[in-house]
């Protein structure tokens, strides 16, 4: 197979056509009566009809057949532990931290749908408002099917083992410190080779827009021109049976068609899939003394309607020069009044080098205390203050919010890998205070 191509920008808009049916874009309109090569014209809303030119979101498909033909859409029990019921736990504001999620034994096989399992969220997808927390871990190539979501945009965060998403725009191959954002309402399917896990974060509200950068200026943090669209590959394959899978108000349901949805031939628009990768990411930090606020880390962003306050923030910490003078330099201790949920991709996270692990996670909720454990505390207070390279090998990054997240079942019991002694980590935080000043 040829290597894949991919169009750059973020928000932008694209036109693509498979180069093996060329001209096959309508010119000067989106609905001609008779489209090219005989293809069907079909738009994919990302946003209303009437939203503001800036905000609106929309990209025109020319399929061979429209993604109406299929048979009805029945419930389906593929996923076991995917779930938007946040009311199966009793409230638990304690620190939360998960040691690595198991991947599937060899001799089953879990394809990505039956691989998700929701750790934790908030808010109703039938409203619009919230979030959902998953992890998928799977074995298997998704086979004679496809996922699509109705209730939010899906960020996906490899862990361990690559991904090649085939989507109706194209295909995107994705490894670990990549993600991809595959959009509300966008067919997709994926697969693997052998043990894959991975984060997902699902956000009912609106779409992922790059944060405004303020008195950083013009460039920095993630730049537009790193993020890649796939270009138009159809398939134009009979496939008796082939499964439409559908995440719908938190439950999924599956209809049957006769024939492959990725036969997308050409498109336009501005609602498309992405891919992005984060050794692209422009580190900004302070260069004299103290912390910025951690903010500064944010690769994407899904405003809420209030400003500057977020449903949900993508947020990194990857390797980069600590220089501070006079500062203690880890994460400060904090006490917030958004949630926090921290996923590691590869390498050891700073703050707390022992219990948390790749492909583990950790949740601080809401004003609930959390910051670095003892062993990191005293290296750095007492330690020299040179410039140093920190986070070498790393990549830890943060799901933040701004709703109040709640524990699944799965994850607070069935998963069994939450951590019962996570808060041991700063128990031995010594006493300092002194009748001396200390300067």
């Amino acid at each position: 197979m040829s290597e894949l191509k991919y169009l750059s920008g973020f928000g932008s808009e694209f036109s693509s056509e498979d180069p093996r049916r060329p001209n096959a874009l309508p010119v000067g309109q989106n609905n001609p009566q008779i489209c090219p090569y005989g293809l069907y014209a079909e738009q994919l809303s990302g946003t209303a009809f009437t939203a503001p030119r800036h905000d609106n979101k929309r990209s025109w498909l020319y399929r061979i057949r429209p993604s109406v033909i299929h048979k009805p859409f029945k419930r389906f029990d593929a996923s076991k532990y995917l779930t938007h019921n946040w009311d199966e736990q009793e409230p638990d504001p304690n620190q939360s931290r998960w040691l690595p999620f198991d991947l599937p034994p060899p001799e089953s096989r879990v394809d990505f749908v039956a691989g998700l399992h929701t750790v934790c969220g908030a808010g109703d997808a039938r409203s619009r408002h919230g979030i959902a927390i998953h992890v998928y871990l799977c074995n298997a190539s998704m086979d004679k099917s496809a996922f699509y979501s109705s209730d939010g945009d899906l960020l996906i965060v490899p862990q361990k083992g690559k991904l090649r998403i085939t989507t109706e725009f194209g295909i995107m191959e994705v490894a670990p410190n990549e993600i991809a954002v595959v959009q509300l309402g966008m067919r997709f399917a994926v697969a693997v080779e052998g043990p894959t896990r991975g984060y997902i974060l699902e956000v009912f509200d609106g779409h992922f827009k790059l944060p405004d950068l303020g008195p950083i200026g013009a460039n920095g943090l993630a730049n537009p021109r790193d993020f890649l669209t796939p270009v138009a590959r159809y398939h134009d394959e009979e496939i008796p049976g082939f499964k439409i899978i559908n995440k719908y108000q938190g439950a999924l349901f599956v209809a049957e068609q006769n024939h492959s949805p990725f036969d997308v031939v050409a498109w336009h628009g501005n609602y498309v899939p992405y891919k992005y990768d984060l050794n692209r990411f422009m580190v900004i930090n302070a260069v004299t003394f103290d912390h910025c606020d951690p903010s500064i880390f944010t690769v994407l962003t899904c405003p809420s309607t209030k400003p500057g306050v977020a449903i949900a923030d993508f947020v990194i910490f990857p390797p980069r020069w600590s220089v501070q003078e006079h500062t203690f330099r880890p994460p400060y201790y904090h006490r917030n009044c958004m949630s926090e949920f921290m996923g590691l991709i590869l390498g050891s996270y700073e703050a707390k080098e022992g219990g948390f692990l790749p492909g583990g996670a950790s949740l601080h909720s809401m004003m609930t205390p959390h910051g670095p454990d003892d062993k990191c505390f005293n290296s750095a207070s007492f330690g020299e203050l040179i410039p140093q390279k920190i986070a070498v090998g790393t990549q830890a990054f943060m799901f933040e919010s701004s709703l109040s997240l709640a524990i699944t079942k799965w994850g607070a019991e069935t998963c069994q890998k939450l951590d019962a002694k996570y808060y041991e980590c700063w128990q031995k935080l010594p006493k300092l205070f002194s009748d001396k000043i200390k300067i």
